[in-house]
């Protein structure tokens, strides 16, 4: 599912809603991005009925912010519905959302 986007406040925030699909199994969730300063449990993701995580984060609009999916503390994933990706200094991708 790909990342929805609200704009709030006259187009200068966006409301973001990621969300982890429901096939990663996951007993916990967060969003870990340049958003909330790379902080592991920041920004907890509630899980669906459906079996999906979400979390909804509000962004200034204009900008472009990278972040992955942290699962059970420990798993990282990416979000590969993202609007793009970017190496990371590990060598991995992370994914990036375009506000």
């Amino acid at each position: 599912m790909p990342v929805k986007k609200r704009y709030l406040a006259k187009d200068t925030v966006c409301k973001v809603t990621f969300t982890l699909p429901e096939p990663i199994e996951a007993q916990s969730a967060t969003v870990v991005g340049d958003f909330n300063g790379w902080d592991k449990t920041a920004t907890p993701m509630e899980q669906l009925k459906s079996g999906a995580w979400k979390a909804e984060v509000k962004l200034e609009a204009g900008r472009e912010y990278q972040y992955r999916f942290l699962v059970n503390g420990s798993d990282w994933h990416n979000d590969w519905e993202a609007d793009k990706y970017l190496r990371n200094e590990f060598g991995q991708d992370n994914s990036v959302v375009v506000t």
